[in-house]
């Protein structure tokens, strides 16, 4: 089986994803919601403002009465009414309160002196300057977010903003996650100042897998580690399938003759891609055993955090409700040289800084896709795509870590 680009790989994948259950939803309070897939259109009933406010403390005043001093009529606080302007007088005026009727501008208090009662109004002046007019952030039967958003601190405060108590979401998804490897023991198996034996590694795929799905707001299913035989794997991927709506193993899916997830996955279900164009990473799986979608990740650590960053995220969002996950890709000077790439695509783990020259890339020393400090003290991934050399000083497309976890 050739090489599959990591495009076609993921447009491949996202191409089995079937339409959302809008059935598998939950409404919960807004102060609960982050994070959630909104699973319904909000549209707004009311605007927002909902009265023509001012943008200062200042004074209110009718434009045409400008030039002269005016008595100071009357004082508006936020949150009360006036009443109408009278023609040559002002009304003191604090940051969103409603604009008298009569007003037509809003002069700071910064451009006024006030003597004796009365305003003397300085600087430059126009019509319905520093007034924010009704509707201007919202409008009533504006559609405020739509299905399929996930939602952020400010969708909560936008939300909250046109009356939203409660919204209505998917039910977050049911993921999955066992490890593969005799060699593996999990940190907290081990009684304090008991040392690992001769060949074991502690299972760091565990965690990395458990925190990126966490962060993605999606129920964690551990299935813990899993022996090295046939039997035993089968069995632990037949019995994550029933209770998860996806399944994720590390480890197990290469050419060795320990690897026994791949053949087992055929045998409960169907494959449907196996090795990518992509460095590290290659040898990961995607199928279905039985209906459950299933990702059979490498078990290198650093290329467990790439290969589900890149392909695995993408397919769980929009199975999630997702309707276009964010991707933002940036540019940055790479302060590093790369030889020649091979035919696979490569995610170089690189700290990008701000400099008065622009977003610089600086590599990781060791890139090694066993090396996990090579993701946790990087801030990006540097995309070298296949048969490229780059040198010091060209120009590379970054995609920040931030965005991926």
């Amino acid at each position: 089986m050739s090489l599959l680009p990591v495009e076609s790989a993921l447009f491949r994948v996202l191409a089995t994803l079937k339409t959302v259950d809008r059935h598998k939803s939950l409404r919960v309070d807004l102060m609960a919601a982050l994070h959630h897939i909104l699973a319904e259109d909000i549209t707004a009933t009311i605007n927002v403002p909902g009265t023509d406010n001012s943008a200062m403390d200042g004074y209110a005043l009718r434009l045409a009465d400008t030039g002269k001093p005016l008595p100071i009529s009357q004082r508006i606080p936020a949150g009360t009414i006036g009443t109408t302007l009278q023609p040559g007088t002002a009304a003191r005026i604090f940051t969103g309160a409603t604009i008298p009727d009569g007003a037509d501008a809003v002069v700071m208090q910064e451009n006024c002196q006030v003597v004796d009662g009365t305003v003397i109004v300085g600087g430059s002046l126009s019509q319905y300057q520093n007034i924010r007019p009704k509707g201007q952030d919202v409008a009533l039967g504006d559609l405020v977010l739509a299905a399929g958003r996930r939602l952020r601190p400010q969708d909560l405060g936008l939300l909250a903003s046109v009356g939203v108590s409660r919204v209505l979401v998917y039910k977050p998804l049911k993921v999955a996650i066992l490890s593969t490897g005799d060699e593996l023991v999990d940190p907290e198996s081990l009684a304090p100042g008991t040392a690992l034996g001769e060949g074991q590694l502690f299972n760091s795929n565990r965690y990395t897998l458990a925190g990126l799905l966490r962060g993605l707001n999606m129920e964690v299913l551990d299935c813990g580690i899993v022996p090295d035989n046939a039997s035993a794997t089968a069995l632990a991927l037949k019995a994550a399938a029933e209770h998860a709506d996806c399944v994720i193993s590390s480890g197990g899916v290469s050419v060795g003759e320990e690897d026994h997830v791949k053949a087992q996955v055929e045998k409960l279900g169907q494959l449907q891609l196996w090795k990518l164009a992509i460095k590290p990473g290659k040898p990961l799986a995607f199928g279905h055993i039985g209906d459950t979608p299933f990702f059979g990740l490498p078990g290198n650590p650093t290329s467990v955090f790439v290969t589900f960053c890149l392909i695995a995220r993408p397919f769980l969002l929009q199975l999630q409700g997702v309707v276009e996950p964010e991707n933002l890709s940036l540019f940055a000077t790479a302060e590093f040289t790369n030889g020649r790439s091979g035919v696979r695509q490569e995610y170089r783990r690189v700290l990008v800084r701000s400099t008065s020259d622009g977003l610089q890339a600086q590599a990781f020393p060791n890139q090694s896709s066993g090396v996990l400090s090579s993701v946790s003290h990087s801030n990006a991934l540097a995309v070298i795509p296949p048969r490229v050399l780059v040198e010091e000083g060209d120009t590379v497309e970054i995609i920040l870590l931030d965005q991926l976890s």
